[in-house]
């Protein structure tokens, strides 16, 4: 897959380019629906498969006071889309001067003079330009005059409700990890680096990994199950994976946080993963998080969850 840092670094024109254009944050099966049908195209047409996207998300710049928490580092979503067969990632620096193009300007100028598609398909709320002025109509008349047809891909809804970036907020921020698997299409997972903590799991007889969340959004305090997956190289070796039981949360028991931690046991592990740079899943919601009597009373549930942790991924 080609990675291309801004639509003005393309050097070379783009082959019968089929494109989609968004945010895509999170990769939801809305977004996989319309980026499946811009691979299937592309294969058709025997061009490529091509992603335009923003970095950092247009909110950020233009009303930071109200922007959401990003469910996918750009990391994450470039690598999801190379995963689902898109040939070229095209990720816009979103800055201010960029989002005072006007909307006509961004679909003759970016869109169809720098990519060259010869057809594009959005999202059915697909809004662009300075203030969001652009338009599914002036995007669908104005296309064809250029020379690529325009598809608007209709919403997908789950139990009941249209799947958005917004809702799956909502279900990781109340610890609904199953339900936002149904909407993501995979379990929801966060990246960082393994930091030493207080060693305190250690001490307890289960020792934890602590990560140092890149994510902005982590699930509500709890225990979770879920896996841990390495990204870099190191011993044990880029890609494994092990099973994990993870407690998000302040640690009510010891009173000693301020801010959500993530901290994970990895079942049937024993190595030192210490500045490692890791992945980590969100499968299931074993139990709110609790406060304890004190160590043995803690130690004890601790010992459950292992149990009812490996029970729930055994079954995966």
């Amino acid at each position: 897959m080609q990675y291309v840092r801004g639509s003005a670094e393309l050097k070379e024109a783009l082959d019968h380019a089929v494109v989609t254009v968004g945010n895509f944050d999170g990769i939801h099966v809305g977004h996989r629906a319309i980026i499946e049908t811009v691979v299937d195209r592309a294969r058709r047409l025997g061009g490529d498969a091509v992603v335009y996207t923003f970095d950092p998300h247009p909110r950020q710049v233009v009303h930071p006071e109200s922007a959401p928490r990003l469910l996918t580092t750009i990391d994450q979503r470039v690598e999801l889309l190379s995963a689902m067969g898109v040939d070229v990632v095209i990720v816009e620096p979103f800055t201010l001067e960029f989002s005072k193009t006007h909307a006509e300007v961004f679909i003759r100028e970016i869109l169809h003079e720098r990519i060259r598609p010869v057809e594009v398909y959005v999202g059915y709320d697909f809004h662009f330009g300075r203030d969001r002025e652009g338009s599914m109509r002036m995007l669908t008349e104005l296309g064809p005059k250029l020379g690529f047809s325009v598809t608007i891909i209709p919403e997908v809804s789950v139990d009941a409700g249209v799947v958005n970036s917004t809702r799956i907020r909502q279900l990781l921020a109340t610890g609904r990890v199953e339900e936002a698997f149904a909407m993501l299409g995979r379990h929801y997972t966060i990246r960082g680096r393994v930091t030493e903590g207080d060693r305190r799991g250690r001490e307890l007889g289960f020792a934890t990994a602590n990560l140092d969340p890149e994510n902005e959004v982590l699930p509500a305090a709890g225990v979770y199950a879920g896996k841990l997956r390495l990204l870099d190289g190191g011993t044990p070796r880029a890609g494994s994976e092990f099973m994990a039981v993870t407690n998000v949360g302040v640690r009510p028991t010891f009173g000693d946080e301020q801010r959500l931690v993530a901290e994970a046991h990895l079942l049937d592990f024993d190595a030192d993963i210490y500045g490692r740079h890791v992945e980590l899943s969100f499968a299931h919601r074993l139990r709110d998080e609790l406060r304890f009597s004190g160590v043995p009373a803690l130690r004890e549930q601790i010992a459950k969850d292992l149990i009812e942790g490996r029970r729930r991924l055994e079954a995966l």
